[in-house]
């Protein structure tokens, strides 16, 4: 599984794009930093498409990961994201709607063991 980059592109299922404020600036892959936890939760979410829906609340905002962190790579004590990175949007129906990683930001360092 690749690590995450600034540059990662990671979206909710209906196409919105997460806005990524990396928290680290100690290790980067090629020049770009490394996303660790929390990098991916409660990020804005531009795009999402569901709007003007009745009774559908678009996605705006991300919740926590639910699964993707590694177990085993650490950077200031936090876990490195990983490819595999999903959790929840907080739009409708709730606890339904994911944000999933559509391109890594980098093809170089895998975390894979």
């Amino acid at each position: 599984m690749l690590f995450l980059t600034e540059d990662a592109e990671l979206k909710c299922t209906h196409g919105g794009e997460l806005q990524l404020e990396p928290v680290q600036d100690l290790v980067h892959i090629d020049g770009r930093r490394v996303l660790i936890e929390p990098d991916p939760e409660n990020r804005e979410i531009n795009g999402c498409p569901n709007t003007n829906l009745t009774n559908i609340r678009p996605c705006t905002k991300t919740e926590e990961v639910r699964k993707g962190y590694s177990e085993l790579v650490r950077v200031l004590g936090k876990p490195v994201c990983l490819d595999s990175i999903e959790g929840f949007t907080n739009g409708t129906p709730r606890r339904f709607v994911k944000y999933v990683v559509r391109e890594p930001g980098q093809a170089f360092v895998n975390g894979s063991v």
